[in-house]
């Protein structure tokens, strides 16, 4: 029955239905003469207008259900939605029906209550058949979901999710796929059964359960699993080494509303990724809503999402700002397709321009600026330090005094953790960035300036981790400078989200540190990511360590020996005690900017020594010596 009806085209459909209906209006109609006279035969079915009466009743009603788009709905799908629609459409078209029958006959021949009765027939005859239907189409579908020959699959969540995710694999019959079963970690859905399918247990016993019924994947339906729930669901299945999947956040589900298409593999960034970040909204609002704000490197990881977490706060104008034409391009599409309403412009933009910056500053008159462009990647940054200097130094020098000059409220400058002890040019620039922002605090009061420093964020350009990906997609090797190399990560949004709480916090000339959790190694984050790709080390792609690179140090700090942490009323964000500024700091930047593209490397080395003593630069016998030890490992 169910391939017959599902080879005829809509409007046959339409008509196989109206066909059902008419034949339901006129059995209620007469069920409930039977009802009302307490006889098969009432006299009344022997009058000349009965068969017209009957007439009247079916036209009029399946009339009204057409016009009520009760033709429109699929029975398949059928819902308590769908029984409301019928509860009304019946209603209607029985006081339509009434007053049909009135003005044919008067009522001469039927009594009123006859209405009554046939309306509580006809909605047992329509969302009956209806549901009937549904049921026996569900039926249908899973048991022709035979095992033999499908993948056994194991549903972990019996949830909203979980159910939406269940549904649409019972519906598409073409996957493949069969659930064995669903896990959870509710008690009150120990036992139960959802569509048919039981609870098997609880993640606890999820080895046991795969092992027993023979599993072949498991899909996490969870949205608002927590990285901690889906590495820990991870590392009980890991040894069995079966398929794993999962459904995004919440968040990013309510843009797909199927379950199927939105299941993805688990990365790296879903096991790495840390706690939502709770934020004091208004301290946020007040920074951010209704102000016009700046953001320089817009472009970037860091630049892209704080763009996006600003835009939620409803600014009066977003200001983005980035040198790259195709980091602007692309940042535009994303904002245009993200925030229709938001009041935004994208330029390109050089910070080291500080004339052009200044005009762009006249004419958009920010009230906050954040700045986030510079150059980061260390080993190419270590013989261009010219470039860097003027990006990293210059750059946020002009957009420092910028600020100051036109009476901006608050400036942030996005620092990072290389820039403590540091061991190459870009942590040294980013050092006396740093230092900048605190010496001019030190010259004004209109203005807040502060820095937030960080280390490395999962999946941002040039990072580890699409470099990682890459070399897996390529069969390896995956390269690792150090078997003994850490670092810490943070996800972007947790990133860019503390980077606005820590500005909004400020009240000028601190340098706040973000928590970043423990430091991870780099050679056992490849090991996961082979994992992960369901390969073997060793086996199917190969693991080299390839040495430090240059300017590379083997762990990051938060602080400096110098320097110590005080906590702040966000549990993630420290105060950097800093450090005082030297009476010679200005004449040593000037030395330091006054240097050109043919200034010899050992120069722009000592200079920048003489403005950050704690630099070991790279070649330098210093950090021969602190290297040693790792360089003998190769």
């Amino acid at each position: 029955m169910f391939i017959f009806l599902g080879n005829l085209k809509s409007w046959q459909k339409t008509l196989v239905v109206c066909s059902y209906d008419a034949v339901i209006t006129l059995s209620a109609f007469y069920l409930a003469l039977i009802s009302r006279y307490g006889s098969i035969a009432p006299d009344i079915i022997h009058h000349q207008k009965f068969i017209t009466m009957m007439l009247i009743v079916s036209l009029t009603q399946i009339t009204v259900f057409y016009f009520m788009g009760l033709y429109k709905g699929i029975w398949r799908y059928s819902s308590t939605t769908d029984l409301l629609r019928v509860i009304k459409a019946s209603t209607i078209a029985v006081l339509s029906s009434f007053m049909m029958i009135f003005l044919y006959t008067r009522l001469e021949l039927i009594p009123r209550s006859l209405f009554f009765i046939q309306w509580a027939y006809l909605i047992l005859g329509l969302g009956g058949g209806r549901f009937i239907y549904r049921i026996l189409r569900d039926y249908q579908l899973y048991n022709n979901f035979a095992p033999d020959g499908r993948k056994k699959i194991l549903i972990v969540g019996a949830g909203a999710g979980g159910e939406h995710l269940c549904r649409e694999i019972k519906k598409n019959n073409s996957l493949g796929l069969f659930v064995a079963g669903f896990i959870d970690d509710s008690k009150t859905l120990r036992n139960k059964v959802l569509h048919g399918i039981p609870v098997l247990g609880n993640t606890d016993s999820l080895q046991q359960v795969i092992k027993s019924n023979n599993i072949q994947a498991i899909y996490i339906a969870i949205p608002s699993a927590s990285s901690s729930d889906i590495r820990r669901i991870y590392e009980l299945i890991k040894p069995l080494e079966i398929e794993i999947k999962t459904l995004p956040p919440i968040n990013n589900m309510l843009k797909n509303k199927s379950s199927l298409s939105s299941l993805y593999d688990i990365r790296i960034e879903d096991l790495l990724g840390r706690e939502e970040v709770n934020l004091n909204l208004d301290l946020l609002q007040d920074m951010i809503k209704d102000k016009r704000v700046l953001v320089t490197g817009a472009g970037g990881s860091i630049g892209t999402e704080l763009c996006k977490q600003i835009a939620k706060f409803g600014p009066s104008r977003l200001v983005a700002v980035d040198f790259s034409e195709y980091n602007i391009y692309s940042l535009e599409g994303t904002l245009k397709s993200l925030f229709s309403e938001l009041n935004f412009t994208t330029l390109v933009g050089d910070v080291r321009d500080k004339q052009s910056i200044d005009s762009l500053f006249e004419f958009e008159n920010p009230e906050l600026v954040l700045h986030a462009a510079a150059y980061k990647h260390v080993p190419i940054m270590e013989f261009n330090p010219f470039e860097c200097i003027r990006t990293n130094v210059l750059g946020t020098k002009n957009i420092a005094e910028l600020t100051i000059k036109h009476q901006v409220q608050r400036f942030v400058l996005v620092s990072t953790d290389k820039a403590v002890n540091p061991t190459n040019v870009m942590g040294c620039t980013k050092r006396i960035a740093e230092m900048i922002i605190q010496n001019l605090q030190s010259q004004t009061d209109k203005t807040k300036l502060m820095t937030v420093r960080f280390g490395n964020v999962l999946g941002s350009s040039g990072s580890v981790i699409p470099l990682f990906r890459k070399q897996i997609e390529n069969g390896g090797p995956l390269t690792v400078t150090d078997p003994e190399i850490t670092r810490f990560f943070m996800s972007i949004p947790e990133a860019t989200k503390l980077v606005l709480q820590a500005g909004a916090m400020g009240s000028g000339g601190e340098l706040f540190v973000l928590d970043m959790g423990e430091p991870i190694k780099i050679i056992d984050l490849a090991r996961e990511m082979i994992s992960l790709a369901g390969l073997h080390e060793s086996i199917d792609i190969d693991l080299k360590i390839t040495g430090l690179r240059p300017g590379e140090k083997l762990y990051e700090e938060p602080l400096c020996n110098q320097e110590s942490a005080l906590p702040t009323t966000h549990q993630k964000v420290k105060i950097n005690r800093a450090r005082a500024i030297s009476n010679h700091f200005e004449t040593e930047l000037e030395n330091l900017l006054s240097l050109n593209f043919k200034t010899n490397r050992d120069i722009y080395i000592q200079t920048m020594k003489n403005l950050v003593p704690e630099y070991i630069a790279f070649g330098s016998e210093e950090q021969r010596e602190e290297n040693t030890p790792s360089l003998k490992i190769h």
